[in-house]
């Protein structure tokens, strides 16, 4: 067989099949080279979800003549030294505007700061036109037409307008996040514009995420080793079925890495469902040296020297800001609760009279029907005492006994405590607590899960309880694993688990953690290795005590249906307040909701 050498128009095509994915893959290219060219305001224009067209204008430094012939060869930059590992900018590797211009035509017109003349120069899928003189104020506009429209079988991957206008928003919405001082246009026929002018961190991710992300997130601001970590990460009550709200920068580059986005399981393992993501704006400061940029073409995909260390203080600053924001819950409960009770949404007409209720509809009918029998009388005193149909007391459960726990007659003067004061249980399921500011409503079930699940983790703080295998286990592993588990061997003893090297290919298993109980040695010491090979680190044997103390927690709590006395719902009501992470369940959910005493008159229209 023959070599040959590729032509330069076929080898441009094999270079635009990894950085030109699709339409928002060039306007991710193009954004980047407006923003290392110093610009303050970008425009982006789309047509046909970026297939028609895109046009990107800035007001950035802009190209002379020689550097607009340049522009379009492949391998030349102006943002590269000789250093590969310093790498400062969003572009570097000179191959996004020859690789466009080989798959659609692109028109570049750009005038210099400073100088007295525009030039444009037009790349129709790979033939060139120009530099020729133009007209044009400052900076650059970039227009690219016809994608693919001389390259079928990679116009028919596309998909469909909608979605690829949405992609080009999500990466418009991560460059937004990254570089707040900018100000960003977004339009085209194919979408309703969006205008985001400068601002600060703060406001720019209000302008993105909106104003409820702020109202419900953690300042995160740590550093470790050199590098450090901000941004903000929403509290495990506001949450989403899926993780597009999670938003990651390395040194000012948005990246969709999976080590983060594993990280980000991790530090959430403890407050969420599987099926639901936190909402977060995260930020990676990284000596230049230690993270590898160059991994892939697109320059999505990042490499840290030290993976180990950016996972643990990841993990580490999410976990230690929910724990510091205590029984803390999400604004959504209360907004959901206020929205239910609005016509609009309860299906109550303009009378005031919800639609079927009572029949006919009339409100004399309806507000003065017979009411339905077994109803406890709620105007006497909460005195501890219950009827024979309802109020507070003890049912056949036991097992809480409140500690401190206030009198009914003090329970009456504490609204001033941040979850106020027990003043009556609905459904035997719900307390309801009056506030200084409105009111609470707390499920009994999930806080004090959340509570005993607590307190079983600090027992596990310690040195966790094991339990000797009569025959230690022999699991045969590849000699790299056997070295990772012996190095880790120490971390695991704290957690119950006993192992040592035995022989270069096998390591053997002693002891294992007694809350574990009968267990699948094998399976575990395979999956611990395979984590350490993946992140350096294993956190899988603690999410496994976690879990398995979570269901203790769910089967040891207050179950729904218990009718419980003031003093126990006090009682609760101040534990909550003094247990990190009570504002939420073991599976991610609110364990009480607040309700203004605005909110509350708005209801009633005073």
């Amino acid at each position: 067989m023959t070599i040959i050498r590729l032509s330069d128009s076929m080898v441009n095509q094999i270079a635009a099949g990894e950085v030109v994915e699709r339409p928002a893959s060039v306007v991710k290219e193009l954004v980047e080279n407006a923003i290392d060219a110093g610009a303050t305001r970008v425009e982006i224009v789309t047509a046909s979800g970026g297939k028609g067209l895109i046009r990107i204008t800035d007001n950035g430094s802009g190209m002379t003549r020689n550097d607009l012939s340049l522009a379009i060869e492949r391998h030349c930059t102006s943002k590269l030294t000789d250093d590969l590992l310093d790498i400062r900018t969003l572009g570097f590797r000179g191959e996004a505007l020859p690789s466009i211009g080989s798959v659609a035509r692109m028109t570049i017109t750009s005038r210099a700061r400073g100088a007295d003349e525009a030039w444009k120069i037009t790349v129709d899928n790979g033939r060139i036109d120009g530099p020729k003189p133009a007209a044009l104020g400052a900076g650059t506009v970039i227009e690219v037409s016809d994608l693919f429209a001389r390259v079928p079988a990679r116009l028919k991957f596309m998909k469909t307008d909608r979605a690829e206008a949405a992609a080009i928003t999500d990466v418009i919405k991560r460059m937004a996040l990254a570089f707040p001082h900018i100000h960003f246009a977004l339009s085209g026929s194919d979408r309703s514009p969006t205008d985001w002018p400068s601002t600060d961190a703060a406001g720019r991710a209000a302008q993105v995420l909106g104003r409820e992300f702020i109202d419900n997130a953690l300042e995160i601001d740590a550093e470790r080793e050199g590098i450090r970590l901000y941004g903000l990460a929403g509290l495990p009550t506001f949450n989403r079925g899926n993780a597009l709200q999670q938003f990651f920068f390395v040194n000012g580059r948005p990246v969709r890495d999976k080590a983060l986005l594993g990280a980000t399981r991790g530090a959430y393992s403890d407050f969420l469902a599987r099926d639901r993501h936190a909402v977060l704006a995260l930020f990676l400061e990284v000596p230049p040296r230690e993270v590898d940029v160059n991994v892939h073409p697109a320059k999505a995909d990042v490499r840290f020297r030290d993976p180990g260390l950016v996972r643990g203080l990841l993990v580490g600053s999410i976990r230690q800001a929910v724990s510091a924001a205590g029984h803390r819950a999400s604004t959504e409960g209360g907004s959901g609760l206020a929205s239910a009770f609005r016509p609009e949404t309860s299906g109550w007409n303009g009378s005031g009279v919800q639609a079927g209720f009572g029949g006919s509809g009339d409100a004399s009918s309806a507000f003065h029907s017979r009411p339905p029998a077994n109803v406890p009388d709620w105007n006497r005193p909460l005195n501890g005492e219950r009827s024979e149909n309802g109020g507070f007391g003890e049912t056949v459960q036991s097992g809480y006994a409140p500690s401190a726990a206030p009198s009914a007659e003090a329970a009456k003067e504490v609204p001033r405590f941040p979850l106020g004061a027990a003043r009556a249980q609905l459904h035997e399921n719900y307390i309801v607590a009056q506030t200084e500011t409105g009111l609470v409503i707390v499920d009994q079930h999930a806080a004090h899960e959340r509570i005993v699940y607590e307190k079983l983790k600090q027992g596990l703080s310690g040195q966790v309880p094991s339990q000797l295998l009569l025959i230690p286990e022999i699991v045969d592993l590849p000699e790299e694993d056997v070295d990772r588990l012996a190095e880790a061997a120490g971390a695991f003893a704290r957690l119950g688990l006993q192992l040592e090297k035995f022989g270069p290919g096998a390591v053997a298993v002693r002891e294992t953690p007694a809350l574990l109980g009968e267990m699948d040695v094998q399976s575990l010491i395979r999956d611990l290795a395979d984590e350490l090979a993946e992140h350096g680190t294993s956190q899988m044997l603690e999410e496994r005590l976690n879990a398995v103390a979570s269901t203790m927690a769910c089967h040891g709590s207050i179950r729904s249906g218990r009718l419980m006395k003031p003093d126990e719902m006090n009682a609760l009501l101040r534990q909550m307040e003094t247990t990190p992470n009570s504002g939420q369940c073991n599976h991610g959910r609110p364990t009480y909701i607040e309700l203004g005493l605005k909110d509350i008159e708005r209801l009633f229209g005073r």
